[in-house]
């Protein structure tokens, strides 16, 4: 059950630094900077080894959430210290986490929302699950499976094909519209809108 007076963490998932920034793997972090713009916020050095925004989602008054959005600048496989360290900081309740992360196994795209389950060998979610238990929201969002017999890292590792970027800001815009829901409107209405 969500804590309706504790902030959210919403946390982008990515590696940091410019090489990586185009990558199918930081997708996350993509979502992450324009939920931050959208809420008007900067993004700022945390001693927890993130990047965090802090602001509200939602209009103005009793409807709206405080949210502190994170990416974290360790890199993905060891993504759940920073983590922790921001839920510990912010006094947030698992429950009212949401890590947002590729997903190889949903088509280009596609979005899933859920609460709880397993990591799917993605090492960041692994990391997280490690240090806060399972019990956290994720927002899917589908990068498809490599094509041929390309290695699953070195499909990650590289930007989306320039037909994928085609579509990469509507996605993304998506991606954001779900996790606004997520925190605004409750996990079964956002998965009824979102899911896909």
């Amino acid at each position: 059950m969500t804590d309706a007076g504790s902030p959210w963490l919403v946390v982008g998932l990515g590696n940091p630094g410019p090489e990586y920034a185009g990558h199918r793997h930081n997708v996350g972090f993509m979502v992450a900077d324009l939920l931050a713009e959208r809420a008007g916020g900067r993004f700022k050095a945390h001693k927890a080894r993130a990047q965090v925004m802090e602001g509200r989602f939602g209009a103005p008054g009793a409807g709206s959430r405080r949210v502190v959005v994170a990416k974290p600048m360790s890199f993905m496989n060891v993504s759940g210290g920073p983590t922790t360290a921001l839920r510990d900081f912010y006094k947030v309740p698992v429950a009212n986490i949401i890590a947002i992360h590729d997903e190889l196994d949903i088509d280009y795209g596609a979005l899933r929302l859920k609460l709880g389950g397993g990591d799917n060998g993605h090492n960041g979610l692994k990391s997280i699950t490690k240090s806060l238990g399972a019990e956290y929201h994720r927002v899917r969002f589908g990068i498809g499976r490599p094509p041929g017999r390309m290695q699953v890292a070195d499909f990650v590792l590289k930007d989306f094909s320039s037909a994928e970027r085609k579509e990469l800001d509507y996605f993304v815009d998506r991606a954001a519209d779900a996790v606004e829901a997520l925190v605004i409107e409750g996990l079964e209405r956002a998965q009824s809108t979102y899911n896909s």
